[in-house]
């Protein structure tokens, strides 16, 4: 793994030259990415992501934490919060701005601890990569919660990315779920290995959760597409 995504964040925090990423999905052209956004202040952060910090309770996890504004908000209110992400360069920015416990960690591999509240944000169910692989990662999320525990996680229906035909039904791929995309990031010249991100319909994660001994409750809808969902 080139680490591109933490590189950026990383070259953004040491005041290292840091440029634009570019994104690209199976399903859109490349799009640029301001790094800036990644270390945005709670004042600057989307009403779901505002939500969940606000609902956030007890001891936290925040996984995927990125540049680690989440976990950084939280812990200035007094919270207890440990801060995962496979991107070693990442983990090391948020230790610059002073996550007092950030670990590279992937989700999966994480064991013998429990956690009040864990936070999934900026798309959270991208990490479970397929709806296939849902299972498997909605198991260990609940593996890891105390018994009142709860799982704060948003995610976008990306129907809208479809065309529609003239009855106003979209043209959806006959081949698996139209939620799974894969992704490339491009920084600085470098490109990374592509990978499979996953967006998740309301429903459908509604439906994984009861399959996998989860109640799901819609808490709040963004203005496009986006929601933010509890987990218990």
């Amino acid at each position: 793994m080139k680490d591109l995504f933490g590189q950026a964040i990383l070259d953004y925090q040491t005041q290292n030259a840091p440029e634009d990423l570019i994104t690209e999905t199976s399903i859109s052209e490349a799009d640029e990415m301001s790094i800036a956004y990644l270390f945005r202040t709670y004042q600057e952060m989307p009403k779901i992501e505002k939500k969940a910090l606000q609902l956030a309770k007890g001891k936290i996890l925040d996984v995927g934490c990125g540049a680690g504004s989440h976990s950084l908000y939280l812990q200035q209110k007094g919270f207890e919060v440990t801060a995962i992400d496979i991107s070693p360069k990442a983990i090391q920015t948020c230790q610059l701005r002073g996550v007092k416990d950030a670990r590279m960690q992937h989700l999966l591999e994480l064991e013998n601890e429990q956690f009040d509240t864990i936070l999934l944000l900026m798309n959270g169910t991208g990490i479970f990569g397929t709806l296939a692989e849902t299972s498997k990662y909605l198991q260990k999320l609940k593996s890891l919660l105390t018994p009142n525990g709860q799982i704060l996680i948003d995610s976008s229906d990306i129907i809208y990315m479809f065309d529609q035909d003239e009855d106003g039904a979209y043209m959806v791929p006959a081949t698996g779920y139209y939620g799974e995309l894969t992704f490339n990031v491009s920084y600085k010249g470098q490109t990374e290995d592509t990978f499979p991100w996953l967006y998740l319909d309301y429903n459908t994660l509604q439906n994984a959760a009861h399959a996998n001994g989860l109640q799901c409750e819609l808490l709040l809808e963004g203005n496009h597409f986006d929601y933010l969902a509890r987990l218990l």
